[in-house]
């Protein structure tokens, strides 16, 4: 078991038993591999974000409005609109709530919100 088995049958086992073990064990396998393949495609479309545009997202996902983000990362909000649009097209997502489960998905946690410069 420590080893990943997913089930133990004891002998003597009914073939129904053993046939539920393996379907159990293909539909784990089925949504592990859908899982990774859909954390692969989103690493990839990271892939395609500049540096700045990556701090950005991060800020999003954490909640931050453009004028705090503008304030924290020393630019204007204006710029900060810009990436975010960026970040939201190289996505494919049309709201803050779909970057939110992208970058879950991708195991991306948001950053904390630190105090504004004054």
């Amino acid at each position: 078991m420590k080893a990943g088995a997913l089930d133990y049958l004891p002998k003597p086992f009914r073939d129904e038993d053993l046939l539920y073990a393996v379907k159990r064990a293909l539909q784990r396998s089925s949504e592990q591999w859908f899982q990774r393949s859909q954390c692969k495609e989103v690493r990839d479309r990271l892939a395609t974000l500049t540096p700045r545009e990556f701090d950005v997202l991060k800020c999003v996902i954490a909640g931050m409005l453009n004028k705090q983000i503008a304030s924290q990362l020393g630019t204007t909000e204006g710029t900060i609109k810009v990436h975010r649009g960026r970040v939201r097209e190289k996505m494919g997502a049309t709201s803050v709530a779909e970057l939110v489960v992208l970058a879950q998905r991708a195991g991306i946690a948001p950053t904390s919100t630190h105090a504004t410069k004054v």
